[in-house]
């Protein structure tokens, strides 16, 4: 038995296709909306619906959703989803990495026979509930405390001292997805992105992949990098976009929505879009001459969350991009996936994936509550953390560069 991207109960199937996808796929191009099955990013490909008698897609959702690796109840309907698919692959990579089991295989989201194997061992050896199934923002780790104690302590402390970033922010009078400070979500239910920048404002000819993003999601702590700050060499434009430092309202989406050989999930701007700031003086980096030059006028919607491969280039021309070559998970112990991740599009498939990246996307979609589509996304200076004293101020880049080397 096998199950996959697409594959449904029969009892289960949607009556209308176009109602189903359109809760899914309304950032696509309209070319890509048409096609109405769901996209399959591991190996390029689409898959319409496949109905099969009887309930093992519900049964494996149930497993799913009793182990603590689907979040919402209302997941387990009897369809193979995006929401499945992501939450497969985070109990491949449980299995792989918390409990130490490489035989489970690459987490690929796909229940074949081994997968479905250790379920049947999970059950049989009445695992019960996982450990990132425990943990909630009623029951955190330290860790988890401790940041959140910090994105309180960053609001606070600029209500109090408004810096020029935050002085443009508050002067700007058009709907936007960057929030004024008075706004910033700070609660823990909240699923919450942490950008650190490091070195943005220092010149090396090229940006690199040397960011720190953390991840605080149902009590948990993830830390994954990659660059908050646009390649030159990928930018259609020599006066490249710097987000603006601080809080931004993001929602699960899509990445190049319009080719239907490469679109992959990713976060994009909630709504009217993001505010940036433009390099003015052509020094490729972010200074003080381009705060003070002011905004951009118009909010800027193309500034996405999304993969940046390995992690050997940084892939972004403006955006937020992630590493797949490792992560620090909710133990803080280093996870390598250097055999499987992928360094570019031409490599996916055939047994290479966006490694971490993957981690990072699964648990957004398998841990949001009902009805959650979005997330906070709190981009700082790794100064931010002087705010605090459960980090030195070496933190982001020794944390970086022991990623790097997973």
């Amino acid at each position: 038995m096998k199950f996959n991207l697409g594959v449904v109960d029969a009892d289960a199937l949607p009556a209308n296709k176009d109602d189903f996808f359109n809760r899914f796929h309304t950032a696509f191009a309209p070319s890509l909306k048409q096609k109405r099955q769901f996209r399959d990013e591991g190996n390029s490909a689409w898959a319409d619906f496949q109905p099969q008698q009887g309930n093992g897609v519900r049964q494996l959702q149930q497993f799913l959703f009793d182990a603590g690796f689907l979040a919402r109840p209302d997941a387990v309907d009897g369809i193979y989803g995006y929401t499945t698919q992501a939450a497969v692959r985070l109990f491949q990579e449980y299995i792989r990495t918390v409990r130490g089991d490489a035989a489970i295989g690459i987490p690929d989201g796909v229940a074949g026979p081994n997968t479905l194997g250790y379920v049947e061992k999970w059950k049989q050896a009445n695992l019960g509930v996982s450990e990132w199934g425990k943990h909630s923002a009623q029951n955190p780790s330290p860790e988890f405390t401790q940041w959140m104690q910090l994105l309180s302590k960053a609001k606070s402390h600029f209500q109090a001292n408004p810096s020029p970033i935050r002085q443009r922010v508050e002067a700007y009078a058009k709907p936007t997805d960057t929030r004024k400070v008075n706004d910033w979500d700070t609660a823990p239910e909240t699923i919450h992105l942490i950008g650190l920048r490091n070195g943005q404002d220092i010149f090396t000819g090229r940006r690199e992949n040397d960011d720190l993003f953390v991840l605080l999601i149902r009590g948990m702590v993830f830390k994954f990098w990659g660059s908050t700050d646009p390649n030159p060499n990928m930018a259609d434009r020599a006066d490249i976009p710097f987000l603006v430092e601080g809080q931004h309202h993001y929602q699960f989406g899509w990445h190049k929505v319009s080719d239907e050989k490469t679109v992959y999930r990713a976060l994009r701007p909630a709504t009217t879009g993001v505010l940036v700031f433009r390099d003015k003086n052509g020094d490729r980096v972010l200074t003080d001459v381009d705060i003070a030059a002011g905004l951009e006028e118009t909010p800027n919607t193309t500034i996405n969350i999304h993969w940046s491969g390995v992690g050997s280039a940084n892939f972004s021309a403006g955006c937020q991009v992630i590493a797949g070559q490792s992560y620090i998970n909710h133990k803080a112990e280093l996870v390598p996936c250097s055999k499987f991740a992928a360094v570019s599009y031409g490599e996916l498939g055939s047994q290479k994936t966006r490694g971490a990246y993957n981690v990072f996307t699964d648990l957004l979609l398998a841990y949001a509550p009902q009805g959650v589509r979005t997330i906070a996304y709190m981009l700082g200076r790794d100064e931010t953390l002087r705010l605090s004293e459960a980090w030195k101020p070496e933190f982001v880049q020794e944390t970086v560069t022991k990623m790097k080397k997973g």
